[in-house]
């Protein structure tokens, strides 16, 4: 007697199968390769990789000013040294027999909400606001925006740095996407509005709080159309560049096991005082 579950089986075609992992993204067959359409042989020699990323992310090709844009950001993000969680854990992963692949995915794993995932999350504040700017002009809606960030005690995502007075990678990030509002590529809605948070919160400080590389590439990607959830991906692909360079220079040290502080320190014992164990 045949069983439901056999029935099924038999039932099912060869159409449901490859429908599995249907696909919009890549079409693959013995001697062929096409991405969103294009043969991969004629992107090699006509697109660069920001256009590639954009092709794929996005599904048609970016203009060349659009893939330029893109280009700077993944270009500013690419590092930013061992004091970086990611690139020391990379660095330590790699003294410890795990290959560069086990050092890259250490590293990358280490990118998480609040250390890697301030450009995705103020690509989300940038949208709130643009929506809300749409009904109460963008002052109106960043000084609500601030106001509730306040009563929350939440800083601003992608404004401030712990390192940087004023992060280097601001000004020419900003001063592409401005240029890029004047030749008529990006709309500047996302760029006003950040540079209307900035403006805020300075406001009655004694030092201002400009971007950081954070908000800067959140303004670059916002303005260039692509969603928030896609913010900490993108950044991914650019810090990765970084976390493997220094994982790389790592192996080649010849250290093994490389812990967080060098030795002969060892990290403050601040619990109970050494005492017996209790006899039976």
């Amino acid at each position: 007697m045949t069983s439901a579950r056999d029935k099924a089986i038999h039932a099912t075609s060869t159409r449901d199968v490859t429908d599995w992992w249907a696909t919009a993204v890549s079409d693959i067959e013995p001697g062929v390769i096409r991405l969103r359409g294009y043969p991969v042989q004629e992107l090699i020699g006509n697109a660069g990789f920001a256009e590639t990323i954009w092709l794929l992310l996005r599904g048609e090709m970016p203009r060349k000013a659009q893939a330029a844009l893109l280009e700077k950001a993944l270009v500013a993000a690419v590092d930013h040294g061992p004091q970086a969680p990611s690139i020391a854990a990379a660095r330590m992963a790699a003294t410890c027999g795990v290959g560069l692949h086990g050092a890259m995915s250490t590293g990358v794993g280490l990118l998480g909400d609040v250390h890697g995932g301030a450009g995705q999350q103020c690509m989300a504040v940038l949208a709130r606001i643009r929506e809300a700017s749409e009904k109460d002009g963008v002052e109106a809606a960043v000084a609500k925006a601030l106001k509730d960030f306040r009563e929350r005690r939440r800083h601003v995502p992608g404004f401030g740095h712990r390192f940087h007075p004023r992060d280097p990678r601001r000004d020419p990030l900003l001063q592409a996407v401005s240029e890029q509002v004047v030749a008529g590529v990006v709309e500047g809605h996302c760029l006003r509005i950040a540079e209307e948070l900035e403006r805020q919160l300075a406001a009655g400080r004694t030092a201002p709080v400009p971007m950081n590389i954070d908000g800067a590439t959140a303004v670059v990607y916002a303005e260039l159309g692509f969603p928030p959830e896609l913010g900490r991906g993108l950044f991914i692909l650019s810090r990765s560049v970084g976390i493997l360079a220094h994982a790389w220079e790592e192996t080649q040290s010849g250290r093994r096991i490389k812990g967080p502080i060098p030795p002969p320190l060892l990290p403050a014992y601040v619990g109970t005082a050494e005492r017996q164990v209790p006899q039976p």
